[in-house]
Formats: structure tokens, sequence, C-alpha cells
């Protein structure tokens, strides 16, 4: 299933009433919407192409064209592979491998399908250009801020993550303008995290969301929302595959970051690894 259509189906019941019935054709006939016009959907859902496109943009599109892309292009991988697999009781070691091999890699390509690039392109110049870098997550999403903060502090940016609620409200008062605080939370709903972005924002840096797609709280908070699949569910699965997915933005982003300023960072990463070898090297003859 597309992670757009899961989304939609996800978010049915809570939405407007014009904007359910926009939800409800599309539904009905997903395949079948990237040929449509923006009039012809408005006049099969009884709204208003207004209302289609506040619609699309409540779900973090530019607009139905942008919408209809995306669509169209999840849905022509869809078919591509199998359902997420759940763990299974008894199963076999090789079956165990098969199947988180392929959550994995669906996960990552689902997640390749939601970018925008646009959005990315935005994050990484407000990181790279950021003067301090707060990092908030809790519980699995503090593990994904770990990471990234352990890669920006060796190419010398000031950063912190914080998993703990009090110390992330106490490091989002004292952000300002040119500065940045990015969120994770794969649920979008950790009321934690949200205040803390939140907090961030008022005190005038720029903020930026990593969370599953979907019309979440923390998105609604953030300048820039970026979006993972938000196809795994099952308590059983144990956050596994959403993991690798949010990883695989936090990697996406750095990558960016060192892209963009080559000739900035490259130096110090090379440095600060030269740096931990000596280190090891003299202490523990290189174990």
């Amino acid at each position: 299933m597309a992670a757009i259509i899961h989304a939609l189906q996800q978010e049915l019941d809570g939405l407007p009433s014009q904007e359910r019935r926009i939800a409800e054709v599309i539904l009905q006939s997903p395949s079948d919407i990237p040929g449509w016009t923006i009039n012809y959907l408005a006049e099969q859902s009884g709204t208003s192409p207004a209302t289609v496109t506040r619609f699309c943009k409540s779900f973090h599109f530019k607009g139905f064209p942008d919408f209809k892309m995306k669509l169209a292009a999840e849905l022509s991988h869809s078919t591509d592979r199998t359902a997420y697999q759940d763990i299974v009781a008894g199963n076999p070691l090789s079956k165990i491998v098969e199947a988180i091999e392929a959550n994995h890699l669906a996960s990552i390509a689902d997640t390749t399908r939601l970018l925008d690039l646009g959005r990315l392109e935005h994050a990484v110049q407000l990181l790279c250009h950021a003067r301090r870098i707060d990092l908030y997550g809790v519980a699995t999403s503090s593990i994904v801020t770990q990471d990234f903060y352990q890669k920006l502090v060796r190419i010398g940016k000031s950063c912190t993550a914080f998993s703990d609620s009090h110390m992330q409200i106490t490091s989002a008062s004292s952000l300002s303008e040119g500065d940045v605080a990015m969120a994770v939370s794969y649920s979008g709903e950790t009321p934690e995290t949200i205040d803390a972005l939140h907090c961030a924002k008022q005190a005038g840096a720029a903020t930026i969301s990593l969370t599953s797609y979907g019309n979440n709280k923390l998105a609604g908070v953030s300048d820039i929302p970026l979006f993972t699949s938000s196809l795994e569910e099952g308590m059983r699965r144990g956050d596994m595959a959403s993991r690798i997915a949010l990883l695989h933005v936090i990697d996406i982003l750095f990558t960016g970051m060192m892209s963009a300023d080559f000739d900035r960072f490259i130096p110090k990463l090379e440095q600060s690894y030269h740096n931990v070898q000596s280190y090891r090297v003299q202490q523990h003859g290189g174990a």
C-alpha cells in the first residue's frame, strides 16, 4: 500500500467534512487520480478547487499537481514488493533474515519517494549555516538524534542532542534567530518533543521536524516538515524499519551538508578521524 493512501485512511475520520469527501473519492480509485484535473476531483467530491488545494496542503503537498506526482510515483512502485512482515512465532532464522532485509529495504524505498527535494535543500542550508543546533527526541527517536549529533560534532558544528524533556525546553528557551532546532518523532505526536520545538520556534529559531508521513502535530509546528514512510505498524515490529527510515533521512541531510560546504567540512571530518585514530593507538595500541 502506498504511504499516501495509508495516511489518508488513518486521517479520514478526523478530516473536516469537505476534505473527508475528497479523501473518500481518492481512496475509491487512487490509480485514477493522477489522470484527473483539480476541477474534476472537486466536481466528483462535491467541493471546490480551492478546497482540493487546501486538502493537499494539509497533507504537506505544494498543491494538487504535487500530490498527483507523488501519488503516481508511489503507486507505480507499490506492487513491486510484498507488505511489511511482522514477527512470527517459531520462524526459522533464515526467514527472519529475509524478512528484516525486506522490511528495511522497503522502508528506505518508501521514504525516498516521499522526500521533498525543496524542503531537504532548505533544511541542509539552515543546518550548514546554523550558529547552534538543538536536537530533540525521546525513546527510540533519541537514538536517531544521537546519531546525528555524533555526525555534526565531527564536522565542528555546535550542537547538542537532548532526550530529557526539561532540558529540551530549557535549551529551546535560550535559542534565537540564526539557530536551528530539529525534532524527531516517528508518530509526530510526542508531547514533550512538540512542546520543545514550539518553544524553540517562539524563541526565534528555525525549526525542522522528522516524522512519519501524515497530518501530525509536530510537522504542523515546524518550518520544514520532513517525512519517512508510515507503513510500519504493530507493537511487535519494535520500531525497526521505522528507525532505519529515520536514519536514512539523517544520512541524507548530513551528506547534503558535506557536499554543500565541502571545503569547510571535509577537513574537519578528516581531522577528527585522524585524532581519534591517534588516540586509539596511543591508549590501546590500536585495538
